[in-house]
């Protein structure tokens, strides 16, 4: 796929992977619409994006837990461009809690943006993503394959995520509908620092080490080029790919190993 002149709507577009992607999807031409909470940042980035790219972006404040949000950002976009060819279903929250501390509404909230989200929009956004044979992309995590320790509700969120879009890709496997599940590894972003706590609110910190994870800029370049390509799935890391695999073919080991790494981060949940 060629991206000059496409039209991208990218959710959770105001920092993190969602702006990556957005820079990198300008670098190659693609007119963008972005969608984020933080309408200030996202005008600047907008902005930013057009002067440094010569493309064309603009800024929808959208909150993709809100339905009628989800349905303006796609309204939006096909005032401002008259077509829609890719929609990155990134924008997402995380948690850190042991389920036993945890109030319910934290899981909630998390599958209202995590989950709901990427369904609001998709929907919205299908009639005109089936008209131009365009790609619908989920940002999923390797926690959607393999559940993770605090975090159930986040786990849940993708594990949900993954299995709606697998569903959307073969309904379509004959309209020429591309989809695509992009699971990056651990990556450096603000996501562990807006986790949310078993109460509910931000934890303002993270819990790893965020130096030894892969970049917002190397996860987005390889998102772009999976869209490109039309690839079905991009699991990023190589231990994101063992892990995976581990989990399919000795899942109890993997258990023990994934509860070993867990006790090894700030303030571990689990000893």
């Amino acid at each position: 796929m060629n991206l000059k002149n496409k039209t991208v709507i990218i959710t959770g577009a105001s920092s993190g992977i969602g702006k990556s992607c957005a820079e990198e999807f300008a670098r190659q031409g693609a007119n963008l619409v972005l969608g984020a909470r933080k309408y200030v940042d996202l005008c600047k980035i907008a902005e930013q994006i057009e002067q440094q790219y010569s493309v064309n972006a603009i800024a929808v404040q959208s909150d993709v837990s809100v339905e009628a949000d989800c349905k303006h950002l796609i309204d939006q976009a096909l005032l401002s461009f008259g077509r829609i060819d890719i929609l990155i279903n990134n924008a997402g929250i995380s948690m850190r809690a042991l389920f036993k501390d945890l109030d319910l509404i934290v899981i909630r909230n998390l599958m209202d943006v995590n989950f709901w989200g990427t369904v609001y929009c998709t929907k919205y956004a299908m009639p005109e993503l089936l008209k131009a044979k365009g790609s619908v992309v989920g940002i999923s995590s390797i926690a959607g394959y393999r559940g993770l320790p605090g975090r159930t509700g986040y786990s849940a969120s993708k594990f949900a995520m993954n299995g709606f879009l697998e569903a959307l890709r073969v309904e379509n496997l004959k309209t020429g509908l591309h989809v695509m599940i992009a699971a990056p590894g651990f990556t450096a972003s603000n996501i562990r620092n807006t986790a949310l706590s078993k109460d509910g609110e931000q934890h303002g910190e993270t819990s790893m080490d965020e130096g030894k994870m892969m970049s917002s800029e190397e996860v987005a370049r390889t998102i772009v080029d999976g869209v490109v390509k039309r690839k079905r799935t991009l699991i990023m890391t190589s231990q994101g790919k063992l892990a995976v695999l581990m989990n399919k073919l000795i899942p109890a080991w993997v258990d023990r190993k994934v509860y070993e790494l867990f006790t090894k981060e700030k303030n571990a949940l689990i000893r």
